[in-house]
């Protein structure tokens, strides 16, 4: 059958499975609107307050529903606008479709309003982008896109839409879904080598990343930690990966997770795959954050690393045994090949790391970060979702809440994106229908607090959390230990009332300064039908500890305020 090109746009998503769509329009995407509008009872469109917010909705939706999100954006400006979400779903490796409309061809190159080559500006940050001319190519170009973001490691693809090509028809049949490429195992003799170097391991430490949940790993992590009796850690991305609540340190000979390892990770985790003779790095990257100094890291550690890409093999660190491969498939070969063991005297050390940590817990009274995230762990069941904007509230957030769901803690590391989590939490919400819990700063309040609108408008279950210090903490924090306390550009000195700001987009809140106060905001929060916010006013001078300075080493680790 013949139809006109945006027909066919938005009869490609349909059969592709999209049933949400965040965008904004314009005047080079009228027609896909006008198609959206048609098909309204088969796909909906959820109308955000900036573009950026439609790409961190889309991101948001793809990492709680494991599908591909789909964002929509018209020229110029509009599609500039997409570029920030796009790279943040690029370098977490998050499967995203970003369609924009350019002027029509005949236009191309005449510097008309609102054209710009936006498949130049995101090749870098794509894992492939298409620029579309004609009708009859919408629909190959979107199947191959929807096939190529979920393929391999995930990632998002650009499709550019030029104005005439959606105006134009062309002949339309509907085909099937498309799927992944097929999934492939490493390598049998590389699998046989790789068994045989933890076999030989005395004290093998498991690090894991996000990898395990987009390849639905966990089983076969939980398998591989419990017949080697290893400790585990993860990087940001893998929080939630693994459930937390069957994961607790143990006496017996289970499977010991340790927390987030790296930067600003638990101590013990960061010492134990310090120290380890053998890390077993499953879908994860070895970047700055987690390695610190690569010339003395883990210096006596040989490296079992799995990935479906790659380019991350051996990339940051030479890998002793690299298995390119999807990591489930990977484990149920290898995990065969694993003689059983105890490791006595590693479990003792890493007991050692375990007290030490112990001796550094926060036990002060009042509002502080733990505290907080002690009673909100109270509230939440084990399927709701923990979405949050970057910066100190991130890492505590990381450090204290425990997970037993996949997908269940969403957070972008890559790009560190501030102004992330409204947008991620729309879209969060809309994927699951769960009650979101999103956790932020003041300072990233500030870059997307116009979110509110869209939350309110489809008054979506959101408890927001503002921790308000004041200041931008993170870079704060860096300061504090890196240029003497000399605090340049971070003071924000806003008299910004951001309750009053919630209640002004129709959202509820309340702001607190005590504990007492902070269990009654929470109870109103989960009992609201729509967005509530809580501003939880906290000391500027609270710190994220352990901190590694960047390019420190782990050995330099800061543990206390006074180091």
């Amino acid at each position: 059958m013949e139809l006109k090109g945006s027909d066919i746009v938005v009869k490609t998503l349909i059969v592709q499975g999209c049933t949400t769509v965040f965008g904004y329009p314009g005047g080079t995407v009228i027609d896909i609107y006008d198609s959206l509008f048609k098909y309204a009872d088969q796909i909906e469109h959820v109308l955000v307050t900036h573009e950026q917010q439609a790409a961190h909705a889309a991101d948001g939706y793809a990492r709680a529903l494991g599908k591909v999100g789909v964002c929509l954006a018209t020229s110029g400006p509009g599609s500039t606008n997409l570029v920030t979400g796009i790279a943040t779903a690029f370098l977490d490796s998050i499967p995203l479709i970003a369609i924009t409309g350019n002027v029509s061809t005949r236009q191309i190159g005449t510097d008309s309003f609102q054209e710009l080559d936006i498949t130049g500006v995101t090749l870098p940050i794509t894992k492939h982008n298409y620029f579309i001319s004609a009708a009859r190519e919408i629909a190959p170009v979107m199947r191959e896109a929807f096939k190529l973001a979920k393929s391999g490691r995930p990632g998002p693809v650009l499709i550019d839409i030029a104005r005439d090509a959606q105006e134009s028809y062309a002949e339309f049949e509907p085909e099937k879904p498309v799927e992944p490429q097929e999934l492939f195992a490493a390598p049998s003799e590389a699998i046989k080598a790789a068994a045989a170097c933890i076999n030989r391991a005395r004290c093998p430490f498991i690090y894991y990343g996000g990898g395990v949940t987009a390849s639905g790993a966990a089983q076969e992590v939980v398998e591989l930690a419990r017949k080697i009796n290893a400790p585990m850690g993860c990087s940001l991305m893998g929080i939630s990966a693994v459930p937390q609540a069957n994961a607790e340190v143990s006496q017996s000979n289970e499977m010991r997770f340790l927390g987030m390892e790296g930067m600003h990770g638990h101590y013990a985790s960061s010492m134990a795959m310090a120290h380890a003779d053998c890390i077993i790095a499953l879908g994860v990257r070895f970047n700055d954050r987690s390695t610190g100094d690569r010339a003395t890291f883990a210096p006596g550690a040989r490296i079992v690393h799995i990935d479906i890409d790659a380019s991350e093999l051996s990339k940051n660190l030479p890998d002793d045994h690299p298995l390119l491969g999807d990591l489930k498939l990977t484990l149920q070969k290898l995990i065969p090949l694993i003689n059983k063991a105890e490791h006595i005297h590693w479990q003792a050390e890493i007991n050692e790391y375990l007290e030490e940590e112990h001796k550094l817990e926060d036990v002060r009274e009042g509002l502080t970060p733990k505290n907080i995230f002690q009673i909100l762990q109270g509230f939440l069941t084990p399927g709701t979702p923990v979405v949050t904007d970057v910066g100190q509230h991130q890492m505590w957030a990381a450090q204290m809440l425990k997970f037993e769901q996949p997908r269940t803690f969403i957070s972008n590391g890559g790009l560190g994106t501030m102004g992330f989590s409204l947008g991620a939490s729309v879209g969060a919400a809309i994927a699951t229908g769960k009650r979101v819990v999103t956790v932020m700063g003041d300072g990233g309040f500030g870059m997307c607090m116009n979110e509110l609108a869209t939350a309110v408008t489809h008054e979506l279950p959101l408890v927001i959390l503002v921790f308000n210090n004041g200041v931008l903490g993170m870079v704060r924090q860096q300061q504090r230990f890196m240029c003497d306390k000399r605090y340049s550009g971070v003071e924000l000195n806003r008299k910004t009332d951001i309750v009053a700001v919630a209640k002004a987009f129709g959202a509820d809140g309340m702001r607190v300064s005590g504990i007492d106060d902070l269990n009654e905001a929470l109870e109103h929060a989960f009992a609201a039908q729509g967005p509530y916010l809580i501003e939880c006013m906290i000391n500027k001078e609270e710190l994220v500890l352990p901190m590694m300075v960047p390019g420190g080493s782990m050995n330099d680790l800061i543990v206390k305020a006074g180091d």
